[in-house]
């Protein structure tokens, strides 16, 4: 897992963007970004090209599930699909079906502990390089 990727940090709320950040910097990412809702993030992504998206369900002016919905469909088939996370307080089955309809690409459901973030990016992105290969 490259942790220089570049990751967009999506949420209303301040103190949750900075708890998120805070969590990702414990585990080696420091080339963070932050936008205040969907909005907000889907300007920036017009400017710049992002690894991964941090991204929470409520927010003004373009819901979580509405920028995840822009993002697959301005996506080219030639390349793979931008990975998205999901952190939301969301849990009802309902919106977890809904946002894989959408094409999320993992979910979390907040409060939750950084080792289950750390454990989302692995599902994401694969074991680190920094793991030793496993014996057979």
């Amino acid at each position: 897992m490259d942790r220089s990727m570049a990751v967009l940090i999506v949420d209303d709320h301040q103190p949750m963007r900075r708890t998120i950040a805070d969590i990702m910097r414990s585990l080696g990412f420091d080339n963070l970004f932050y936008a205040e809702d969907g909005q907000m993030a889907w300007e920036k992504m017009q400017e710049n090209a992002y690894d991964l998206i941090l991204l929470d369900w409520n927010m003004p002016r373009l819901s979580g599930v509405e920028l995840l919905q822009r993002i697959r469909m301005a996506e080219d088939e030639a390349t793979p699909p931008l990975p998205v996370l999901m952190v939301t307080a969301e849990a009802e089955r309902e919106q977890v079906v809904e946002a894989i309809k959408t094409g999320v690409t993992n979910y979390i459901v907040k409060p939750f502990a950084p080792a289950t973030l750390e454990r989302k990016l692995y599902e994401i992105f694969g074991k680190s390089e920094n793991e030793p290969e496993e014996q057979s």
